[in-house]
C-alpha cells in the first residue's frame, strides 16, 4: 500500500510504502486496544469486594453507596460522553495520533490505580478519579480504532477486519469478569496492574508501527454541539446512577428532585443539541442520517439489543452469587470468582457465532442474522424466566450460551448493515453515532435492570424476610426494620460477595442462640429466603429484555433490502469509504499510487479500487 503521508500539509514529498503486512499490524494493535479497554470496563465488577476490603471501606454503609456505583459506572459514563468528540479530534489532528494518546492515557491511569496507597474515602476517591481517566483513554481508543482499520484495509477485507475488532470489543466485557475473579483474590491491585504493561507495550507499538495514511482536513470544532451533547448526556447518565440509590422512604431515588432535575435537564439539553446540529455547517452529529430508513431502524435495533445485554450481566452475577453458588457449597467470599467462571458459556456462545455471522451475512445478506439473532436473544430471556432459581447448571449454561450466540449473530451484520446504509461520505458521522448509542445503552440498561429488579423485590421481599427472620427468633421490631430496608442493599451485598444476613443483622446475631445464629448466617438461609422474591424481580427485568429484543427484531426487519457486496467498489467509492468510515466527519483519504483523487475518477464507476 502506498500513501501520500504529507498531503495534509500540502507538500509534495515522496510517497512511503508501508507494505502488505501493515493492515495486519493495524488490526492486531487496534484489537489489543479494544480488548484492553473493554476488559477494564468489566474487570472491576467481580473484583469490587476485594477492592473495598483492600481500602478498608464498607460500600454498603450509609453514604458509601455512591462510591460503589461510581467505581464501575464512572468508566462507562465518561467513555460514552467523550467518544464522539474524540473521534472528531482524530479527523482533525490524526486518527493514529489520537488513538496513541488514548493508549498512553490508559496506561498512565492503570499505573496510578495500581499504586493506590490511600484507605477509606480518600482511597475510594483516588480510584474513582483514575477510573474516570481510564475512561478518557478508552474513549480515544473507541473513537479512532475503527477509522484506523478502515484506512488500512481494502474494501473487500474491511468487513472482516471490523468484525474481528468488534468481536474483541464485546468479548472483552465477558473476559474481564473472569480475570477480575481470578486476580482480585490474589491481590486487588493486579486487576489494574495487568493493563499497565499491556498498555505501555501497545503505546510504543502504536507509536512506531501505526501511521496516519491519509490526508487530514482541519475543520472547525462544533463547540456548541460538544458542550450541549456532553452536558445533556452526562446529566442523564449521572441521574440514572443516583437514581439507583435509596431516597427518603423510597427503595430507589427516582423521585429525588436532584435526580429528576438531572434527567429532565439533560433531556432538554439534548433536544436543544438536536436543533443546533441542524443549523451549524460542520455538526458533531449528522441528524439528517436518520432520514435513511435503514440507518434509523438499524440504530434502533442496535440500541435495543444493547440495552438487553448491558444489565443482564448484573442480574446473572447476583443470581449466581446471592443464591445458586451458596446453595451449592460455595462460601460468599468465593462467589465472585466462580460467578465469572460459570458465565463462560455466555462468552463462548458469542465467540462462536459472531465471526460466522459476519462471513455469512456478507454472502447472504444481514437481515436474516439481525432479525434471527434478536429473536433468539429474546427467546433465551423468556426461557431464563422459567429456569428454576436453583437450576441444574447444564440447563443454565445452555440457555446463556444461546443468549451469547444470539448476540453474536446480531452484532457484526447489524454493524455492516448500518455502515452500508449511509452514503460513503457520511460513514464517519454514522460510526460515531453508533458508538455513542452503544456505550450510552450500557449505562441506561444497568439503571433499568436494577430498577425493575428492585420493583419486583419490593412487592414480596419485606413479608418474606419478616416471616423468615421472626421464625428464627429475631425480635419482631428488628425484623420489621430489616425487612423494610431498601432491596438495593440486599442486591449489592449479594453482588459484592458479602454474606447478606451478616451485613443486615450485624450485632443482632450475637443475641441469638448459637444454632439459630449459625443457620441464619449460613449458606442456605438467605438463598432460600430470597428465592421467591428474586424470581419475581427477575421476571420483571427479563420481561423488559424480551420486549426490547422483540423491538430490535422488528426494527431490523424494517431496514430494507440488502445487496450483497461483490467485493469491488469504484475508485470514488473506495476513496470516500476510507476517508470517512468509523469516525465522525470525512477528512482523510488513502491515495492509491496509480490513480490520483480527481472528480472524474471519483465519479467513474468503471475504475475499480
Amino acid at each position: 500500500m502506498t500513501v501520500n503521508s504529507e498531503a495534509a500539509s500540502g507538500s509534495a514529498k515522496p510517497e512511503r510504502t508501508l507494505g502488505p503486512r501493515y493492515k495486519w499490524i493495524a488490526l492486531s494493535n487496534t484489537t489489543l486496544g479494544m480488548l484492553m479497554a473493554t476488559i477494564n470496563q468489566s474487570i472491576v465488577l467481580i473484583a469490587l469486594p476485594d477492592v473495598f476490603h483492600g481500602i478498608g471501606l464498607n460500600p454498603l454503609s450509609p453514604g458509601n453507596t455512591s462510591y460503589l456505583l461510581w467505581m464501575f459506572m464512572g468508566f462507562l459514563v465518561v467513555s460514552a460522553v467523550l467518544v464522539v468528540s474524540f473521534g472528531r479530534l482524530g479527523d482533525m489532528f490524526g486518527r493514529v495520533r489520537m488513538y496513541n494518546l488514548g493508549f498512553a492515557v490508559f496506561s498512565v491511569a492503570s499505573i496510578f490505580l495500581t499504586v493506590t496507597w490511600q484507605h477509606g474515602v480518600a482511597g475510594a476517591l483516588w480510584l474513582i478519579i483514575w477510573r474516570v481517566v481510564q475512561g478518557i483513554g478508552g474513549a480515544f481508543l473507541f473513537a479512532n480504532s475503527t477509522a484506523i482499520l478502515t484506512d488500512a484495509f481494502p474494501a473487500n477485507q474491511r468487513g472482516t477486519a471490523l468484525g474481528l475488532n468488534s468481536i474483541a470489543a464485546i468479548a472483552g466485557s465477558f473476559i474481564g469478569l473472569i480475570l477480575g475473579g481470578v486476580l482480585a483474590p490474589i491481590n486487588w491491585h493486579l486487576i489494574f496492574l495487568v493493563s499497565a504493561p499491556i498498555g505501555a507495550f501497545g503505546t510504543v507499538w502504536a507509536y512506531f508501527m501505526l501511521h496516519d495514511i491519509g490526508i487530514r482536513k482541519h475543520a472547525k470544532m462544533d463547540w456548541w454541539g460538544n458542550i450541549l451533547f456532553a452536558g445533556g448526556l452526562i446529566s442523564i447518565l449521572v441521574g440514572i446512577t443516583y437514581g439507583l440509590q435509596p431516597y427518603g422512604g423510597h427503595a430507589m431515588g427516582w423521585t429525588s428532585p436532584t435526580v429528576l432535575a438531572m434527567l429532565f435537564g439533560g433531556l432538554a439539553l439534548l433536544i436543544i443539541f438536536v436543533f443546533v446540529e441542524t443549523k451549524v455547517a460542520e455538526p458533531l452529529f449528522r441528524i439528517s442520517l436518520f432520514r435513511i430508513r435503514a440507518f434509523a431502524a438499524g440504530n434502533i435495533a442496535n440500541l435495543m439489543l444493547s440495552m438487553s445485554r448491558g444489565g443482564m450481566q448484573f442480574m446473572l452475577i447476583i443470581w449466581l452469587q446471592g443464591i445458586w453458588l451458596p446453595l451449592h457449597g460455595y462460601s460468599y467470599s468465593q462467589t465472585p470468582l466462580w460467578a465469572g467462571i460459570y458465565l463462560v458459556p455466555l462468552t463462548i456462545g458469542f465467540l462462536l457465532s459472531a465471526p460466522l455471522s459476519g462471513v455469512l451475512s456478507d454472502r447472504f445478506g444481514a437481515k436474516a442474522f439481525t432479525v434471527g439473532g434478536a429473536l433468539l436473544t429474546g427467546v433465551t430471556f423468556l426461557v431464563l424466566i422459567f429456569v428454576p432459581v436453583n437450576f441444574p447448571y447444564w440447563e443454565f449454561a445452555l440457555v446463556i450460551a444461546f443468549n451469547g450466540f444470539g448476540s453474536g449473530l446480531f452484532a457484526s451484520p447489524n454493524r455492516a448493515e448500518l455502515m452500508n446504509s449511509v452514503p460513503a461520505n457520511a460513514r464517519g458521522a454514522a460510526g460515531g453515532m453508533i458508538a455513542t448509542f452503544m456505550n450510552s445503552a450500557s449505562v441506561l440498561s444497568i439503571g433499568i435492570f436494577f430498577s425493575l429488579m428492585v420493583a419486583g423485590l419490593a412487592s414480596k421481599l419485606p413479608a418474606t424476610m419478616f416471616s423468615g427472620l421472626t421464625a428464627q427468633g429475631i425480635p419482631a421490631s428488628a425484623a420489621t426494620t430489616i425487612s423494610h430496608l431498601p432491596p438495593i442493599g440486599v442486591l449489592f451485598a449479594a453482588f459484592l460477595g458479602y454474606n447478606p444476613m451478616q451485613q443486615l443483622l450485624g450485632p443482632l446475631l450475637k443475641s441469638l442462640p448459637s444454632a439459630h445464629a449459625a443457620f441464619v448466617s449460613g449458606r442456605e438461609f438467605f438463598p432460600h429466603l430470597i428465592t421467591g422474591p428474586f424470581h419475581s424481580g427477575l421476571g420483571v427485568a427479563f420481561s423488559f429484555a424480551i420486549a426490547v429484543s422483540v423491538i430490535a427484531a422488528i426494527a431490523s426487519s424494517l431496514t430494507g433490502r440488502h445487496k450483497a457486496d461483490t467485493g469491488h467498489e469504484s475508485l470514488g467509492s473506495e476513496l470516500a469509504a476510507v476517508a470517512s468510515e468509523g469516525t465522525f466527519e470525512p477528512s482523510e483519504l488513502v491515495i492509491p499510487d496509480v490513480v490520483q483523487d480527481t472528480p472524474e475518477s471519483a465519479d467513474n464507476p468503471g475504475i475499480s479500487g
